[in-house]
């Protein structure tokens, strides 16, 4: 297994925290492929404002974008998040661990005092 840091991620971490980039990525997802101008119509902020989010989804790997004449089509590319997505279960598996075994100190420690 590759060895994986917060680091790898943190460009999908930024991405995912606007809550403009979250809704331009389920609405690419929906769509299947969407070009700026579509988006803009479905969304309350500006054609260039969703332009400058497209960059850093896609900055982020998790859309793609493909050239077709004068439009720019973007659609989801679910490798970095599902990725991300795997990183975040393994963090969480290890924290659980991590509990557990604070929690098994702390009943250990509790029967040891009432003795």
């Amino acid at each position: 297994m590759e060895s994986t840091n917060n680091n790898d991620f943190e460009d999908v971490l930024i991405a995912l925290a606007d809550p403009t980039r979250r809704q331009l990525l389920n609405l690419i997802a929906t769509m299947g492929q969407a070009t700026a101008t579509t988006l803009a119509k479905r969304v309350s902020v500006s054609r260039q404002a969703v332009v400058k989010h497209l960059t850093v989804l896609n900055g982020a790997e998790l859309v793609a974008s493909n050239r077709v004449g004068r439009e720019v089509k973007y659609s989801v590319s679910p490798e970095k998040l599902a990725a991300t997505a795997e990183w975040m279960a393994r963090l969480a598996t290890d924290w659980d661990r991590r509990l557990e075994w604070i929690k098994l100190a702390a009943e250990s420690k509790n029967k040891t005092d009432l003795n």
